[in-house]
């Protein structure tokens, strides 16, 4: 893996925006960006989610972003990362994958935006847990405390959300430069 990327993950709890900020910082730095594996993964399932679902979509989370590294422009924006199966998995089985448990600390990423809860909840198939926001939020903040990331919440609507955005990445990029 090359390690001159920097990679930048967007992270937060359901409906906060991931994707269409991953898209926008995408088109902003001009690289490519890594879209959320279990999306397309879930809405192909025709039942519950299993504990193998869970695995599979972290090993299609990891495959995906593997193959998107080398297109990347110096940075490398991932709509969210494998913590998602770990924070899913304790919610619905009361635990995590070994395998997410024990890569979680060495598959780290640069940077991470989390994604303040301050979004109008928007419907969707594929989201479970409308009124238990606050929950996930708190969840987040633990878990990326945990494994020490650098991150900043970015809050706010439309555009100023986005400058929001832009401006802690540029931060990141100024001082580790």
């Amino acid at each position: 893996m090359p390690q001159d990327i920097i990679k930048i993950a967007v992270v937060g709890p359901e409906s906060t925006g991931k994707s269409a900020m991953s898209a926008y910082l995408a088109k902003h730095y001009q690289t490519v960006w890594v879209p959320e594996y279990a999306r397309e993964y879930c809405e192909k399932l025709t039942g519950d989610c299993t504990w193998q679902d869970e695995i599979n979509m972290y090993h299609g989370q990891l495959a995906l972003e593997h193959e998107l590294l080398p297109q990347a422009n110096r940075i490398l924006i991932c709509d969210t990362t494998f913590i998602t199966i770990k924070i899913w998995s304790d919610e619905m089985f009361g635990e995590a994958p070994p395998e997410v448990i024990d890569q979680l600390p060495k598959h780290t990423y640069d940077f991470y935006l989390l994604l303040n809860i301050d979004l109008p909840w928007q419907d969707d198939p594929l989201r479970n847990f409308p009124t238990m926001r606050e929950h996930f939020m708190a969840v987040w903040h633990r878990e990326l405390q945990a494994l020490q990331a650098n991150y900043v919440v970015i809050s706010g609507q439309g555009q100023p959300r986005y400058d929001a955005a832009v401006e802690a990445v540029d931060n990141f990029l100024k001082n580790i430069s």
